[in-house]
């Protein structure tokens, strides 16, 4: 079912790796590949242009091959390279359910993927085409996070999405303390002065300078992106407080 005036028209979809693992302990679960389609689907029919940005964390993770001795830059290579396994196994779901996708890796790559350029990834946009951002930035010591805020102001996004395992922002990690207290709104500054995990502090701040909102929501239960673009409060919201408040981009809308 089509979404009637959505409050946005291009958005970046962040998804976690732990987040396409479902039940499982390591590696891809189809179920939540095919979830995260049929969610994308009403978005794809209502020409709602949607870009993905994804992790890694539930192959490999660079941050982790570094703790254990393995020398940094290897080890977040490892990790972008483990992204375009989830990119591909992404777009899969997605062409299955009959939506046109193109994955562009900023690492390349020409038998699996286009390399990242962006006005040919506007373009495709334009072209009712899910665009997955595989690879990261490119680049060691950036996180995936900080890939989905340079690909979301590159590409002009009014949003950026960041679907996680809890629904929204709390004071502290909701699964340990079951008194925290979630945020239904709160400024790019207070998330960086709390130094509350909503995104890596790089990202937070790309984000902040550009006045570019982030959503936060769980990805578990059906229709909550479709939600979102309805205008409904679902998640936090992170915007405004912040040198780039009120310059260059939509202000979001709940």
């Amino acid at each position: 079912m089509k979404i009637k005036n959505p409050k946005f028209k291009r958005i970046l979809l962040k998804l976690s790796g732990e987040a396409l693992m479902g039940d499982k302990d390591f590696g891809i679960d189809q179920k939540v590949m095919h979830f995260i389609a049929n969610e994308l689907k009403d978005l794809y029919r209502s020409g709602i242009q949607v870009s993905v940005v994804i992790g890694a964390g539930n192959i490999f993770r660079g941050l982790e091959g570094s703790a254990e001795g393995m020398e940094r830059t290897t080890a977040d290579y490892m990790g972008m390279l483990a992204t375009v396994l989830n990119a591909l196994a992404l777009q899969n779901a997605l062409e299955s359910a009959g939506i046109p996708t193109r994955v562009q890796s900023a690492i390349e790559m020409r038998e699996l993927a286009e390399p990242y350029i962006r006005r040919r990834a506007v373009r495709h946009l334009e072209k009712k085409r899910v665009v997955i951002f595989a690879a990261g930035t490119g680049n060691p010591y950036f996180t995936t996070d900080t890939a989905a805020a340079l690909r979301a102001m590159e590409i002009g996004a009014e949003v950026i999405l960041k679907a996680t395992k809890v629904d929204g922002v709390y004071s502290k990690d909701p699964m340990k303390y079951p008194g925290a207290k979630k945020f239904p709104e709160i400024t790019y500054i207070d998330v960086l002065k709390k130094g509350l995990q909503v995104m890596d502090s790089t990202a937070v701040s790309l984000c902040m300078d550009n006045n570019l909102p982030i959503i936060v929501f769980s990805l578990k239960g059906k229709g909550r992106i479709r939600k979102i673009l309805e205008g409904k409060k679902v998640g936090t919201l992170v915007k405004g407080g912040g040198p780039g408040a009120g310059r260059g981009r939509k202000k979001a809308k709940r």
